[in-house]
């Protein structure tokens, strides 16, 4: 009995596991989610501006449209793994707000300088922060992708046009030859013996390309876990689908070129594209579907997910703390885009100085090609002529630059639907020396019928010189933010040639080199310097 007694105790292993913490209903973690809606609405109303342009390139381009389905898809995403997030605990994180305030000073920067598709990322990263803030680190980290999701809301990837229509006339021409078909190229242009081609902005695959990320990437999270086959899959979605362009290129050139230019030339061609990249695409998914990786099962609830998560007034401060951080931002702008600054004397006219010999001016003529920019600048044009030449300067002058009124504003068309259509073919920085200086201009081609012209264009903001668009907003926002003046001016030469553009690039550097002292004492005159 005895013996019996003393091993009674140890019978009962059950005894030594920790009971574990039942998790809290559901009723108790609804009004954390409510602080959370509620700081994110104040955010967006806001930031209404910014979230209404987003919402209006989805409305008025096909190519940006898949953005209406983005936030309902992140919602989807986190409802679907709610019995995990149960599990995860809630508790706001303070160093999130300087975060939140750093995105915040970017997007006023990005507003200042009227940079629009920076305001709309901030804007969203604004929100996947704010989520931190509220709910913590932790419970962010759980739902890191369809945070990160909302990025492929933001309207990008017209940057991209370019070099998408040169790598798919480069193919294009590349598989013709292949084929045994003569073909002449001549930037974007392409002539048969059947007749000619352009690859245009409809071609690039730009919407193929933001498409197959768009949908890749949330393929490659549902269907994989390990991060190699994830970034293999998707840079599988990237390539494929520019390639895949480059076939359908070549296959509608061939179809045309084939039945002598009768099939494949009008909006056909485009209903194919579909096709074709909804055929490539189910073959992409398919493939993919074949290396698909078990989902993980439920983890095991650990200590930390049972730890007390913090009062609901530290949750309802952190909300208003999120909220006051990103209320500071809009008012900042406003008052930096509203502060004009100061004018000593009336507006100068812009003029030049007439040229050294053997140059001379001569009015332009209303079929040449015109620099023309929206809101009301000033605006000083002429020919040049030195009897073996005739080069084209024009320069256009911002006293004050805001919203749809300042040098980016361009419209490379805005003549009579009479007049001649002139169209870019190519675009690329160019350095030009004059004297003992040197700045980078953007040299592109521009044709109109059988004109073909060599263009210069460059900038002139705070007495510096550039190409770069970023670095104009740059001196932009600088100067808006210090109060000082925000004129700025675009300068452009032009020129005609034949068969080779060095022909035009020597004549405009000729007159550069007898007029630029003319420019910077015609620029600094309207400057007030």
């Amino acid at each position: 009995m005895s013996v019996a007694t003393t091993l009674l105790p140890a019978a009962e292993p059950e005894q030594t596991e920790p009971a574990q913490q039942p998790l809290p209903p559901p009723s108790a973690t609804r009004w954390r989610y409510g602080l959370l809606i509620v700081a994110l609405c104040a955010l967006l109303g806001m930031y209404l501006p910014t979230a209404a342009a987003m919402a209006e390139i989805w409305w008025r381009s096909q190519t940006f449209a898949h953005g209406f389905l983005i936030l309902p898809v992140c919602l989807w995403l986190v409802w679907r793994q709610r019995d995990r997030l149960a599990a995860v605990p809630c508790r706001p994180s303070p160093p999130m707000l300087l975060v939140l305030a750093a995105f915040g000073a970017t997007w006023m920067l990005a507003a200042v300088a009227n940079v629009q598709v920076l305001q709309q990322y901030m804007l969203v990263s604004m929100l996947a922060v704010t989520v931190a803030a509220v709910l913590g680190w932790r419970y962010a980290a759980a739902i890191a992708f369809p945070l990160a999701y909302l990025l492929l809301a933001v309207p990008f990837g017209e940057v991209f046009i370019p070099p998408l229509i040169e790598f798919t006339t480069r193919f294009t021409v590349g598989a013709l030859q292949m084929v045994g078909i003569p073909v002449f190229q001549e930037n974007n242009y392409l002539a048969l013996p059947s007749g000619n081609w352009s690859v245009v902005e409809a071609c690039s695959g730009l919407r193929y390309l933001i498409a197959s990320v768009a949908l890749g990437t949330l393929y490659a999270y549902l269907t994989y876990r390990s991060p190699v086959r994830r970034a293999a899959f998707m840079v599988v979605a990237v390539v494929l689908p520019v390639l895949a362009n480059g076939v359908r290129a070549f296959t509608i050139v061939l179809v045309g070129h084939l039945s002598n230019m009768t099939l494949a030339v009008g909006i056909d061609h485009l209903i194919y594209g579909w096709v074709f990249f909804g055929l490539v695409s189910m073959l992409m998914f398919w493939t993919g579907a074949r290396w698909r990786e078990a989902a993980l099962p439920p983890p095991a609830e650990s200590p930390a997910a049972t730890a007390p998560s913090a009062t609901p007034a530290a949750f309802a401060a952190m909300a208003l703390a999120a909220v006051l951080v990103a209320a500071v931002w809009p008012p900042l702008a406003g008052t930096a885009l509203q502060a004009a600054p100061p004018d000593h004397a009336p507006e100068a006219r812009l003029s030049l100085l007439p040229p050294p010999p053997p140059w001379r001016t001569a009015d332009m003529a209303p079929n040449d090609w015109h620099v023309l920019h929206r809101g009301q600048p000033q605006r000083w044009q002429a020919n040049y002529l030195n009897g073996a030449s005739k080069v084209s300067l024009q320069l256009t002058w911002y006293r004050h630059q805001s919203k749809g009124d300042e040098l980016l504003a361009r419209v490379w068309n805005a003549l009579p639907l009479d007049g001649p259509q002139w169209k870019e073919l190519a675009s690329e920085p160019r350095t030009v020396r004059v004297g003992s200086r040197s700045f980078t201009v953007e040299q592109t081609i521009v044709q109109a019928g059988a004109v073909k012209l060599l263009v210069w264009r460059w900038y002139r903001q705070a007495g510096v010189d550039t190409d770069s668009p970023l670095l104009l907003k740059l001196l932009l926002a600088r100067s808006k933010l210090l109060g000082s003046a925000d004129g700025a001016a675009e300068i452009a030469l032009a020129a005609s040639y034949d068969e080779q553009p060095a022909q035009a690039a020597a004549a405009m550097h000729n007159l550069l080199t007898a007029m630029l002292p003319a420019i910077d004492q015609g620029l600094d005159h309207v400057a007030g310097r």
